[in-house]
């Protein structure tokens, strides 16, 4: 039977959500309190990377992100023919480097497990090394090299999602301020600020860093926050990295517009988004250790995003046992744009009734307790 849904958040997760239930024929509207893709989506620097992200070992939540790297190829594809726009999808693999000899080590465990999740990684070091990444600092001593991973251009990435959305029919409404949910057992009955009701048969709540705002209406605890991640891009004549590198105290990735993107200095400052110069300035110190070319450069650009992170750093993704009619999205902190297409398809599922992974069940929205 096909339903009216009600998506409440017009960011990444939300606009996957409304995109992949109008593809199974239903109808979505999208509420959203400023713009779509204003808050962490279009400051997200769109890392698809689950093996370089999830260090410490083949858990839920690295299962969900590697389903979600799986599903990319086909996803992308899809959002770029629904949408008539086309945006940056490079399969560029990743370099995880190492200074020392005890991170060698280390890199060496986490290729052990990440071979039985397919990935075809190895150890890269000395000259085979540079000649993957010449301009790489001659002080990092070895790399783990994924093939797998991929990045995109976050921006436009999520223009397209709301573009699909539109064309295919899903009602979207912005800046509305302040959304207050007035009935969710018997029917779905949303009010905006200045009046407006909104109705459906289901709700996808998919309101990031403000869904804690939500714990009395639920009865159960929300803990989610905003942690600021701050960002800085360089200008590039050329492309001098050819992979996203990671470290232990950031990353970089070249993208196709000839930038080079810096990130991610993170610190608890509530909602606010301002861009700070030590944050900034831990970045630089960052990157010209891993690139010295980046000595003398100063970013041209920096910016700032509101990350949605729970208190066990664990998506909320599930129907509430209560109310088969609430379907929880949130919390995906720094992996909303990689876990985009696997959050869309698992809350589609469930507001179909659909079985799903076990390991979804590590995501339940009321695992807080009330």
């Amino acid at each position: 039977m096909k339903e009216s849904i009600v998506v409440m958040g017009g960011g990444v997760v939300g606009l996957s959500c409304a995109f992949e239930l109008q593809r199974r024929g239903h109808q979505v509207t999208v509420l959203e309190i400023n713009r779509c893709g204003g808050q962490a989506s279009g400051a997200a620097a769109g890392m698809l990377a689950p093996y370089s992200e999830n260090v410490e070992g083949p858990d839920a939540f690295f299962q969900l992100c590697l389903e979600s790297l799986r599903l990319y190829p086909e996803w992308q594809q899809n959002v770029k023919q629904a949408s008539g726009q086309t945006f940056e999808y490079t399969n560029s693999g990743s370099l995880y480097i190492a200074y020392h000899e005890a991170d060698l080590l280390a890199l060496e465990g986490r290729l052990l497990w990440q071979g039985q999740y397919g990935s075809s990684g190895k150890i890269i070091e000395g000259d085979a090394l540079f000649r993957l990444e010449p301009n790489l600092s001659r002080n990092v001593r070895a790399a783990l090299h994924t093939p797998e991973e991929s990045h995109v251009y976050a921006p436009h990435y999520v223009r397209a999602l709301e573009q699909a959305c539109r064309l295919m029919g899903v009602t979207i409404h912005e800046n509305l301020d302040k959304l207050t949910i007035v009935e969710w057992q018997r029917e779905i009955l949303i009010q905006s600020t200045d009046q407006r009701m909104f109705s459906g048969d289901q709700l996808v709540v998919c309101s990031g860093a403000w869904a804690q705002e939500l714990s009395d209406t639920f009865g159960i605890r929300i803990p989610v926050y905003p942690i600021r991640g701050q960002i800085c891009a360089y200008e590039v004549d050329e492309k001098p990295v050819h992979h996203m590198v990671f470290g232990n105290q950031g990353y970089l990735v070249a993208k196709e517009n000839s930038t080079l993107v810096c990130g991610a200095s993170e610190d608890v400052a509530g909602f606010d988004t301002s861009v700070t110069d030590k944050g900034i300035e831990r970045l630089r110190k960052w990157n010209k250790q891993a690139f010295p070319f980046l000595e003398d450069r100063t970013p041209f650009h920096r910016w700032a995003g509101l990350r949605p992170s729970t208190q066990d750093g664990l998506p909320l993704i599930g129907a509430l046992s209560g109310s088969s009619r609430v379907v929880f999205a949130v919390g995906h902190y720094r992996n909303g744009i990689l876990l985009s297409p696997a959050t869309a398809m698992l809350a589609a599922d469930c507001i179909e009734g659909k079985n799903t992974a076990a390991y979804n069940q590590a995501f339940s929205p009321e695992r807080f307790g009330r």
